[in-house]
């Protein structure tokens, strides 16, 4: 047994290496078995065998066009001042596809033959010898190689194979992959969720994950975190699949025992791999099956899966894993690394310009609609500490750039009423897509004017003014001449919990000892809005117990008080009402989209504009709560 809970952290090519020698050294098999499929469910297969054409396609000298066949020499020296008139008996009416008769050699098209009041065929053009003809062979000749070993076989490859006169190919089957869940928190989906209840969605999304790719999948039940128990059910499953992936219990705490239950049945190849998130993963080898120990939570669970496990069932099936189209992008905004380790990041992203722009999404390896919502992938190589905001990166792509190119990039403040659109865009057309990036509004108004996004979410308070987002426009972006349309006037105020225990009644109390408060980062002009008010009543910041504690959305400080986690957050009502919380007022304040002025008529953007008319939308923002429509859409500066 291995004496430390990590073996050490392997960058991620290392430790496949090395998984893949354990295999081999377990006797774990290089492939899996072959077999004979007929054409009609060979697809997504790889073949175990070249294809080799057993006949010509076409067969036969065959028109390629509707039209008549004729002998080229006999059209010699037609033109339109001298045409060639050419006999009932010396020419063939043909449609495409059919033989090219005995002793004709070309074709002429259809339209190209005028017919005189005997029948001749008027030709005004000379034709040259197999002039629309399709040759015997021009496809594929007999005896040629169509499909090389080890292809990953498509519609078209099979089709391409019954013209050459196939009925069946030698493929390799599906790998078969058992995804085994553990854990003694672990609930079937469907379970009403309770405090220290997860629902069983890592196995969900692996089985899907591995069926994508085409391998065949199967879910086990839920194995209690006992070492025999799951011991049990990795001998069982090794049994009957050709690779294990057991859920959860990969780290180094009390409950997890792949790594020991992998290293007592077989082969402990590496426990620990230098990639962010997933880090604890384990690979070895259990009765001549690969086994993989992917960690618990989501993203990393997922990640997982393409770095090892795709990779080993493309080469059980003698075939490379399928690469993802690559891009050049800009990042949206600073992101920050820890070396040592390859730190795998999902983005949005949008065409900004002439250029693709980058917003990183939330880190945290639980945070499963990261995956929801990623177009890319972005790899921070160990040696580096990040980007700087504006850097040119490479993005492996999860969407298609025609897609991409369609989203609108809104960067600034978070505000459900932009979730709302985002959803209402995507249902009106399914091809527009609505990017959001919670960095504050401060944040948003550096990215506009960086060329990092479309518009800017803002509504910060200048306390000397009292105005609203117009003085920091013109401090942020200078002599620039921006647009600014009015969103919505919202009301902001204390989220507390329900019924408020505690008797808030407005920011003085936030003071109060005892008082756990949830904040906003720093740039969010919630964050203002507090700073200002505190300042009017004379409170130092460090009198809020939990002032340094930040959260990104109105959402997130909601469920800290949802949680209990915190006593009060400042935040907009619909927040407050979508946990079902209470509500202390405290201002009513408008809330903006700044947007560069030749960029107002774009027609990425128009989308979004029709959407503001809408009479329906309105009402659907004002049924949140604390929003109100009636100068949505116009433009105040």
């Amino acid at each position: 047994m291995a004496t430390t809970p990590f073996i050490r952290d392997v960058p991620a090519a290392e430790a496949l290496a090395a998984w893949r020698a354990a295999c081999a050294a377990a006797q774990c098999p290089e492939r899996v078995d072959t077999v004979r499929l007929g054409l009609h469910e060979a697809v997504g297969r790889v073949t175990a065998e070249p294809v080799w054409a057993t006949r010509s396609s076409p067969s036969f000298d065959a028109s390629a066009m509707d039209g008549i066949a004729v002998r080229a020499q006999e059209t010699v020296g037609a033109s339109e001042s001298t045409p060639v008139f050419v006999e009932r008996d010396a020419y063939v009416v043909l449609d495409t596809g059919d033989p090219l008769p005995e002793g004709f050699d070309a074709v002429v098209m259809r339209e190209h033959v005028h017919y005189d009041e005997a029948g001749r065929a008027e030709l005004r053009a000379a034709v040259a010898p197999y002039q629309h003809v399709r040759s015997i062979g021009e496809d594929v000749s007999a005896a040629e190689l169509l499909l090389p070993t080890g292809h990953r076989l498509r519609a078209v490859d099979v089709a391409a194979a019954a013209a050459a006169g196939a009925v069946d190919v030698l493929v390799h089957r599906a790998p078969v992959v058992a995804v085994l869940p553990t854990g003694d928190e672990i609930r079937p989906v469907g379970t009403e969720p309770a405090p220290g209840v997860i629902l069983d969605t890592n196995s969900l999304m692996l089985v899907a994950q591995a069926e994508a790719i085409g391998a065949t999948a199967w879910r086990g039940e839920i194995v209690r975190d006992e070492p025999e128990a799951i011991a049990a059910a990795v001998r069982d499953a090794a049994a009957r699949a050709d690779l294990v992936i057991v859920v959860a219990g990969s780290s180094a705490g009390r409950d997890d025992h792949t790594a020991a239950v992998v290293e007592r049945l077989g082969t402990l190849a590496v426990h620990g791999v230098a990639v962010r998130p997933g880090h604890p993963v384990v690979l070895g080898a259990v009765d001549g099956t690969p086994v993989l120990g992917a960690p618990g939570y989501p993203v990393s669970a997922s990640l997982t899966f393409d770095i090892f496990a795709a990779p080993l069932l493309a080469a059980l099936e003698g075939a490379t894993p399928a690469e993802r189209p690559r891009a050049r992008a800009r990042l949206a905004r600073k992101l920050a690394s820890s070396m040592g380790m390859d730190d795998w990041v999902r983005v949005r992203l949008g065409r900004v310009g002439d250029d693709l722009v980058a917003t990183p999404l939330p880190r945290g390896a639980g945070v499963l609609t990261s995956l929801v919502r990623a177009d890319g992938l972005l790899v921070v190589p160990a040696g580096l500490e990040g980007h700087h905001a504006g850097e040119h990166v490479d993005v492996a792509l999860l969407r298609g750039v025609g897609e991409i190119d369609r989203t609108i990039v809104a960067v600034g403040s978070h505000d459900l009423v932009l979730d709302l659109a985002a959803s209402e865009l995507r249902a009106t057309d399914p091809g527009v897509t609505l990017a959001s990036s919670n960095v504050g509004s401060l944040g948003g108004l550096v990215a506009l004017r960086d060329g990092l996004c479309h518009i800017a979410g803002s509504h910060l308070l200048d306390p000397a003014s009292g105005e609203y987002t117009l003085p920091y426009v013109d401090r942020v972006l200078g002599q620039r001449e921006v647009a600014v349309v009015r969103l919505v006037h919202r009301e902001q105020g204390l989220i507390v919990a329900r019924g408020n225990p505690l008797g808030f009644a407005g920011i003085d109390d936030v003071a109060r000892p005892g008082v756990r408060y949830v904040n906003r980062q720093r740039g969010a002009g919630t964050r203002v809005l507090l700073d200002h008010e505190l300042g009017r009543r004379n409170i130092a910041p460090d009198a809020v117990t939990g002032y340094a504690r930040e959260e990104h959305t109105h959402l997130a400080v909601a469920a800290a008080v949802a949680a209990g986690r915190a006593d009060a957050g400042l935040g907009v009502m619909a927040a407050a009402r979508a946990f079902e919380l209470d509500f202390v007022p405290v201002t009513r304040e408008p809330y903006d989209l700044v947007l560069a002025a030749e960029t107002l008529d774009d027609p990425a953007i128009a989308p979004l504009w029709e959407l503001l008319e809408r009479p329906a939308f309105r009402s659907a923002v004002e049924a949140l709560g604390g929003y109100g429509t009636q100068e949505m859409g116009r433009r105040i500066r």
